[in-house]
């Protein structure tokens, strides 16, 4: 318990959520969650949450073995991560697709929502890297507060994207990118020292 609130820092907790809160951009995925619902007649919010969050937890616990067992630093694993993040940061500003799920069946809230739209490539290496970082459990806590947006966006999908409009979603989306730029830059330049030091 005494290590638990050694590690607990609201700081890291505010900076992993806002890093996971760009990567998963829940908001701006609001116009392929419609398409999803629409494609599939429902969309289930809390399978689809519940799955994402455990398969997030899951890469937060053993992430970093499976990097082991390839023989990878944590810190090269964050490096890459950060080509990534800079590769989704300006997919966002300049709106560039580079994927296009087509989804059928009762599976949609599962896949591609939850995998890989929510819980995707960008998340996983997010987590990874910001293990080189921040403590375990304030990563953990900025998953859980992450899926608890994504689980209110699933449910008020049809009001927020009435409420913001196709221009409200669109400055977010560019917003978040810039902000996941910085993040990208930050997180190379922090890495990169350890790993060539």
């Amino acid at each position: 318990m005494g290590d638990f609130f050694a590690s607990f820092n609201w700081v890291e907790i505010f900076k992993a959520s806002m890093v996971l809160f760009a990567v998963v951009d829940i908001v701006g995925s609001i116009p392929i969650i419609i398409k999803l619902k629409e494609q599939s007649g429902e969309i289930h919010a809390l399978r689809a949450s519940a799955v994402s969050f455990g398969i997030m937890i899951l890469f937060l616990i053993v992430g970093e073995s499976i990097l082991q067992l390839f023989g990878v630093e944590v810190e090269a694993f964050a490096v890459a991560g950060s080509f990534i993040l800079f590769a989704m940061a300006l997919e966002m500003i300049l709106g560039i697709k580079l994927f296009q799920g087509e989804v059928s069946g009762k599976t949609a809230s599962v896949v591609p929502l939850a995998f890989p739209i929510i819980a995707g490539a960008g998340s996983m290496t997010s987590i990874v890297s910001l293990r080189a970082e921040y403590h375990e459990i304030n990563i953990a806590i900025a998953i859980f507060l992450n899926i608890i947006v994504v689980f209110t966006v699933l449910k008020l999908t049809r009001r927020i994207e009435r409420l913001l409009g196709e221009g409200g979603i669109a400055i977010l989306e560019k917003v978040f990118g810039i902000i996941l730029l910085a993040i990208a830059v930050k997180l190379f330049s922090s890495n990169a020292k350890e790993l060539f030091a």
